[in-house]
């Protein structure tokens, strides 16, 4: 009889993989030529930055009124400058305070709307003198604003005696004033981004039966939101940190905004209170500040959009 031999079932031995090397790492010379030398710029950046912003703040909680004796910083804390800010009669600082705002936010609406119709003209019309519009806005930014400032005040001194309610002294006067040279920079930054909306949404709009006006208002302006916020914000600090044109316009302290009326603290030669100053500062920045935090998003949007088609 014939005997058959099976062979064992071969076991397949489990092979474990190479170690893979470890990669090498950069040596401090590497590091710091590749990606190094960007941090030490940073925090150089950072500390630049944040010391006027930190000596301003210490100044604030230092009751001794001078900035000599606020050079140590947080040496000494109180809340003397803040209550004193809102204790004088004679320099209103919540008066200022609502003013700056109301003709801020008026002047930044106002900027985004007359900004808005005028881009949204040259970016979607074609008519005659659209060129040597676009370019005369972008000439006239040449020009400094203080060469103005004269006929400004003769402009609005003649109004007064027509409309004393437009004249000198007002502060829709002013917010007038300010919207007069809304136009220019801010219409060639919305252009830019007008002319990143596809034509497309105007010409299928248009066969639905909607005009420019319905248009605008309810399709295009949403498009553009990012530009709206961009030039509402910078309307709106540009507004308050105004001085020059606000303090030859606006004479009554009750009708002052706050760079002209902290400008009382350390105007005068003998009564310099840098403290209540500092506070003044410190408190009228916590809003634009939070307003650029919040709008931010937009800020890198907008800025950036309207670059690639002009």
């Amino acid at each position: 009889m014939a005997t058959t031999l099976t062979s064992a079932p071969e076991t397949s031995i489990p092979m474990t993989p190479a170690p893979t090397p470890h990669p090498s790492r950069r040596s401090f010379g590497v590091w710091f030529r590749q990606t190094g030398w960007r941090h030490l710029v940073g925090i150089a950046m950072l500390i630049f930055s944040a010391f006027p912003l930190l000596y301003v703040l210490s100044a604030s909680f230092n009751p001794g009124g001078t900035l000599l004796t606020a050079n140590g910083l947080f040496q000494t804390f109180s809340l003397d400058a803040y209550v004193r800010l809102f204790q004088d009669p004679q320099r209103p600082y919540g008066a200022w305070f609502v003013n700056s705002i109301v003709i801020g936010l008026a002047t930044a609406v106002g900027t985004v709307i007359l900004g808005a119709l005028a881009a949204y003209s040259f970016s979607r019309m074609r008519f005659r003198g659209r060129r040597a519009g676009l370019l005369t806005l972008l000439l006239v930014q040449m020009f400094p604003q203080l060469l103005a400032f004269v006929a400004i005040f003769l402009l609005m001194s003649t109004i007064d005696d027509i409309f004393p309610g437009l004249g000198l002294n007002s502060q829709i006067g002013l917010i007038m004033v300010y919207l007069g040279g809304a136009l220019g920079v801010n219409t060639y930054l919305m252009y830019g981004f007008f002319n990143t909306v596809p034509a497309e949404i105007d010409e299928a709009a248009k066969i639905d039966g909607a005009g420019h006006a319905r248009i605008f208002f309810t399709i295009i302006l949403r498009l553009v939101a990012p530009i709206l916020a961009v030039v509402g914000l910078l309307a709106f600090i540009g507004t308050m940190n105004d001085f020059v044109l606000a303090s030859v316009l606006l004479v009554d302290p009750d009708k002052q905004t706050l760079a002209v009326g902290l400008f009382g603290f350390v105007s005068t030669e003998t009564a310099k209170n840098w403290s209540v100053f500092s506070a003044g500062a410190i408190l009228a920045s916590i809003l634009p500040m939070a307003l650029f935090l919040s709008l931010q998003r937009y800020i890198v949007g907008g800025l950036t959009a309207g670059a690639t088609k002009g």
